[in-house]
């Protein structure tokens, strides 16, 4: 059975048996140069368009790059602030051409029609960066660019600058440093008392309690944020990982460290517990009141402190069998 070609295939056989051999050796190099250039471009590590940025009902696609550079997408900002969208060169165009102009008709506002110069060229110069997965480079601009955009148009309202077709534009700049003052704030707040980190746990508390039961939910949060952290720092990930998702070998991790030490049998007896149900809950939601949970926070407060003390997971590992031996193996012993 042979493979023939088929519809728009069939054209794209002819054209390219109709090439010469430079012609198509210059194709194949473009190619490659393409290849090469995209892979130099700084990548994508966390971010997407389907969590956005999001303030009051305004929603702008933001990514962090591989070199720590905070972008919103091109599109996004041009949306952000109600402007039409377009790609690629048009779309820079266009908002390079907005701020240009309002700086051209600062006439009397030497200040207004400097920063409106400056921000021109800084739009003529989009971030270019590549998504895991994508062939072709994405645009964006630095996420400081919208704080100054928005300021450049408040301003050049206050000037009489704008156009009575570009009010709206206005509003919309307002309603997002409104949003900006809001949202720096709490996130300034978060990062002074050390909020930031109960916040990925609460994320994840909420995503369990969708999941379990009402008897259970009392027992979601039995486990600190602290012995997450400590965990990924012996382990050399980062805290909070990407998404909120830890990996899956923390499981085993956590039956070594906590239910193997915590009481004889205590895992067997748990899981067999947890067959009589199809496995509904976590193991230490089957703990009773008055023993079992008490004792589960002792041990993890003092798992948690070996933790800390212990510069490397396998340091951690040597203390912990000599603290809280597992209650089936022995004992080590210096000799």
């Amino acid at each position: 059975m042979t493979n023939n070609p088929t519809g728009k295939a069939i054209g794209g056989t002819a054209r390219s048996k109709s090439l010469t051999p430079q012609r198509r050796s210059e194709i194949a190099k473009k190619a490659v140069d393409t290849r090469i250039e995209l892979s130099k471009l700084p990548r994508a590590t966390h971010g997407s368009a389907d969590h956005p940025l999001k303030i009051g009902d305004i929603e702008i696609p933001c990514y962090v790059l591989s070199d720590g550079t905070r972008v919103l997408s091109q599109r996004g900002l041009q949306f952000g602030v109600g402007m039409s969208t377009g790609g690629g060169s048009s779309g820079e165009q266009r908002l390079a051409s907005f701020a240009a102009s309002i700086a051209s008709k600062a006439i009397d506002n030497s200040d207004l029609s400097v920063r409106g110069s400056e921000l021109a060229d800084r739009l003529q110069n989009p971030v270019r960066f590549r998504m895991p997965g994508q062939g072709r480079p994405i645009y964006g601009y630095e996420a400081t660019v919208l704080a100054d955009l928005c300021d450049l148009i408040l301003l050049a309202r206050a000037e009489g600058i704008l156009q009575r077709q570009q009010e709206h534009i206005a509003r919309q700049a307002e309603a997002l440093i409104r949003g900006f003052a809001r949202v720096g704030i709490i996130a300034l707040v978060d990062e002074a008392t050390g909020y930031q980190k109960d916040r990925a746990k609460d994320a994840l508390a909420k995503i369990l309690e969708a999941y379990v039961a009402k008897e259970l939910q009392p027992w979601v949060k039995t486990f600190p944020v602290d012995y997450y952290e400590q965990i990924c720092k012996l382990r050399g990930i980062a805290f909070p990982p990407e998404g909120a998702n830890y990996p899956s070998y923390f499981g085993t991790l956590t039956n070594n460290i906590v239910y193997d030490r915590l009481a004889p049998g205590l895992r067997k007896e748990l899981k067999k517990q947890a067959s009589k149900d199809n496995g509904r809950g976590r193991l230490h939601q089957r703990l009773n009141t008055e023993i079992g949970h008490p004792k589960l926070r002792e041990h993890l407060a003092s798992v948690i402190t070996i933790m800390k003390l212990s510069r490397n997971y396998d340091e951690f590992a040597e203390k912990l069998d000599v603290i809280h031996p597992k209650f089936d193996e022995n004992l080590k012993l210096d000799v």
